[in-house]
């Protein structure tokens, strides 16, 4: 009789979430601008599941690294999927050197616009590229046999995945409905019109540009919609100004970092030798959250925590954050 091995966890090498590399095995040219790429692992094992929503963190060139929201359902996935909209810096890098055959640096994924487990229907609002976590979000609802209905507000002409929505609307038993918007009017009389009249147990989410996303917070605060139901994700934050200097103290080792006027408390850590993990530095991705042990006050700039995680006090982003006699427990 043999005997039992004691039981140390699963650890199959493909459900790895660290940085590691995966081929590309498929490019294709969604517009102009949009390239959907598709990874896996190189000894072909299955990747780790995701929530409908997530992203992944990709290398992007000379030291950057992006986030690009994984497009599809999470669901024992074979390969990862991304869209990128070429823009300056990391994404024209990838537009540039990816090949297929060729090999990607990977982190993730990661959640942070993943859906709510009691929703009874999804209303769905994309705007742009912004249209990639929603399409997530809804090849979820298929497989789910769920309902949504999905709002993509677009430019003629700069519609990536409009045809990949169609297609989850007309497979039979699909209980998805695709609404379009090509100016600013119809979205505008599209989000009125949804958002007042969906089904009881309905959660709403939206991702895309900053003007698309204050009509939508504005239509759902018009139509009563309690803040809870009401989800979004943004590409960049709205500016901000510089703000009061303040100190920070690192609570294991007592050392106190000076931040000045017009320098981010991550600025700040990173100047004196305190190793933060970030990317965005803009307050949307959550990756600088740091645990507040106790502050004087806090000035929550992020657009990642809720209500009730700022009233709280127990984390700031501190690439956006600030506050006063901040005491970081670190």
């Amino acid at each position: 009789m043999q005997r039992a091995e004691a039981y140390v966890g699963h650890q199959h090498p493909g459900y790895a979430l660290g940085r590691r590399r995966l081929h590309v095995v498929g490019l294709e040219r969604l517009t102009d601008r949009v390239l959907h790429v598709e990874l896996a692992d190189p000894s072909g094992r299955p990747l780790a599941a995701f929530q409908p929503g997530s992203h992944l963190v990709v290398e992007a060139g000379e030291g950057r690294r992006n986030a690009y929201s994984l497009t599809g359902d999470g669901f024992n996935p074979a390969t990862y999927a991304i869209s990128v909209l070429r823009l300056d810096g990391g994404s024209a890098w990838l537009h540039r050197t990816l090949e297929v055959g060729g090999e990607l640096e990977v982190e993730g994924p990661r959640s942070m616009f993943p859906a709510a487990h009691d929703q009874q229907h999804a209303l769905l609002v994309a705007g742009g590229i912004g249209v990639t976590p929603v399409l997530s979000h809804a090849r979820a609802a298929v497989r789910a046999g769920r309902s949504a209905t999905v709002l993509y507000s677009y430019r003629p002409g700069h519609a990536a995945h409009l045809d990949d929505l169609h297609e989850l609307a007309g497979r039979p038993g699909s209980r998805v409905r695709v609404v379009e918007a090509t100016d600013v009017k119809q979205t505008r009389v599209s989000l009125t019109g949804l958002l007042a009249d969906q089904p009881f147990g309905t959660h709403a989410y939206a991702c895309g540009p900053s003007g698309l996303l204050e009509a939508y917070e504005e239509a759902a605060e018009l139509a009563g919609w309690p803040a809870s139901r009401v989800h979004l994700e943004r590409f960049v934050a709205p500016e901000l100004d510089p703000g009061d200097p303040f100190t920070a103290t690192v609570a294991s080792t007592g050392r106190r970092v000076e931040v000045p006027s017009g320098t981010s408390l991550l600025e700040g850590l990173l100047a004196a030798g305190v190793p933060v993990g970030y990317l965005c530095k803009q307050g949307v991705c959550g990756e600088c959250r740091l645990p507040v042990r106790a502050a004087a006050a806090l000035d929550h700039r992020d657009v990642v925590l809720t209500a009730e995680e700022r009233q709280s006090g127990a984390h700031v982003m501190a690439c956006v954050s600030r506050g006063r006699d901040i005491e970081l427990d670190l």
